[in-house]
């Protein structure tokens, strides 16, 4: 059996039964229980419901009744997202013992599509508050080198993925939290469009700029997992009402022909990047323009005028949220969840009205700058992961990061490992596309990933056991 299958080989073999889900499963266990004590990426493994789950889809796969691409893959749920029966922490004392009662939306969209159940996945205390060293359970660590950081809040997700531990995972992104551990754990993941995506029974963080989305070793993997997971959610007052777009149907068309706008100020200027990141974006450029595309430069407001409103409005909405719990159990959050969210306490109503209006005008300007352009590009992070001990308590203050402004404005961004830096590790390139067209945006980023050999790399860590 291949060590490491992607999404889409995995599932080809099965359905041509050449592959067994419940081998596959067990494989994947055994990685998880001779790598996880290093990584930390699993809060929980559900190996009884993981081989139930497997014999199922392998019964399935001999009566050639497959449910589809994604039946026997083995997933794994960032631990924010609810799981019926199975305890749902969000990595914090708060919810240590929460046990739900039903799957979230995306959950039951994804166990009907036959997924394999590996377990719940760390994240930063809901998906804000880490990296933290004194919650109940420690901190993910990155594969490509353990004494370094995963980024966050999608951090289990993004470690398992890398090191082979699961095919593909959950995650949910309201500041970058999808594709800042897709950046640093040399992965792919896509933040879909605002409301592409139900968010029903996962744990909320901001109303406004939560999205749910898919992190898996190849952009063709995260198109299978989207796939499976879009769709309206009458439930969902954010969700959209209107037809899903195949995701893999024009996958192999190529960048030609796409009008690509490079935002150069952001990674240049506006906070520049490791010189491992920009060669990455440059490399990547030169692929496309030899594949056809036109390439060109799009100036936009700085990017901190994109991340000052974005990041009151996160904090506003997220002390909203925990405004009971911060008030009566302050001190059962971890140091860096409750500092970071009391300060929401001092934000004025006119402070949020104020960055809701210059969202207005930046999604207005966004709009306008990508009025005849297919996608643009820029850094997804700004350099190969720091240790995990250095990450300062306001990083996301210190310097504009390059997730948030589409969060700010809802539009799909996908990351992409572009080669390997300092100390080995990854480093990536941000794609984005206009509103509800992931497909585009997924093209261009399967277009690079096949002209390039960065998938052919895994961790030394995982790499070690299969020899």
């Amino acid at each position: 059996m291949q060590p490491f299958p992607t999404i889409a080989e995995a599932g080809a073999l099965i359905a041509a039964k050449k592959m067994s889900p419940v081998e596959l499963t067990r494989m994947c266990l055994d990685r998880v229980e001779q790598l996880d004590p290093q990584l930390h990426s699993f809060l929980l493994v559900t190996e009884d419901r993981a081989m139930a789950d497997a014999s199922a889809a392998e019964a399935r796969m001999m009566l050639a009744a497959l449910k589809g691409p994604l039946d026997g893959i083995p997933i794994g749920h960032k631990d924010i997202y609810n799981t019926a029966g199975i305890r749902t922490t969000a990595h914090s004392r708060l919810l240590e013992h929460n046990v739900p009662g039903e799957d979230s939306v995306v959950g039951q969209k994804w166990a009907a599509a036959g997924t394999v159940l590996m377990g719940k996945l760390a994240t930063h205390e809901f998906a804000i508050g880490g990296p933290s060293f004194d919650l109940p359970w420690p901190p993910a660590r990155n594969p490509w080198n353990t004494d370094h950081f995963t980024s966050g809040s999608s951090s289990g997700t993004g470690a398992a993925v890398a090191a082979g531990l699961v095919l593909g995972g959950t995650g949910s992104d309201t500041g970058g939290s999808i594709r800042g551990p897709a950046a640093l754990c040399g992965i792919a993941g896509i933040k879909p469009t605002y409301g592409l995506s139900s968010r029903r029974g996962v744990l909320p963080l901001s109303q406004t700029l939560d999205h749910t989305g898919p992190l898996a070793w190849t952009v063709q993997d995260c198109a299978l997992l989207l796939q499976a997971m879009a769709g309206h959610d009458p439930l969902d007052p954010a969700s959209a009402n209107r037809p899903v777009a195949n995701f893999t149907a024009d996958l192999d068309k190529g960048a030609k022909g796409l009008r690509i706008g490079v935002i150069r100020h952001f990674h240049e200027i506006d906070n520049p990047v490791s010189p491992a990141t920009l060669k990455g974006i440059e490399d990547a450029l030169d692929i496309y323009r030899a594949q056809g595309a036109e390439i060109r430069d799009v100036t936009l407001s700085p990017m901190m005028d994109y991340n000052a409103p974005g990041w009151l409005i996160l904090t506003a909405e997220a002390y909203a949220v925990h405004e009971p719990w911060l008030k009566e159990r302050f001190n059962d959050y971890g140091e860096l969840m409750r500092d970071r969210l009391a300060f929401g306490a001092l934000m004025s109503a006119s402070d949020y009205v104020q960055a809701l209006r210059r969202r207005r005008v930046l999604c207005l300007e966004m709009r306008d700058a990508m009025a005849d352009l297919d996608i643009l590009i820029t850094a997804s992070a700004p350099a190969e992961a720091p240790k995990i001990h250095e990450v300062p308590k306001w990083a996301m203050f210190e310097k504009p990061n390059f997730t948030m402004p589409f969060n700010l404005t809802g539009q799909p961004a996908l990351s992409v490992c572009t080669g390997y830096g300092v100390g080995g590790l990854p480093v990536s390139m941000q794609i984005v596309g206009k509103p509800f067209a992931e497909a585009t945006v997924l093209r261009a980023g399967h277009a690079y990933e096949m002209a390039t050999k960065w998938r052919s790399k895994r961790p030394a860590i995982s790499t070690a056991l299969t020899g």
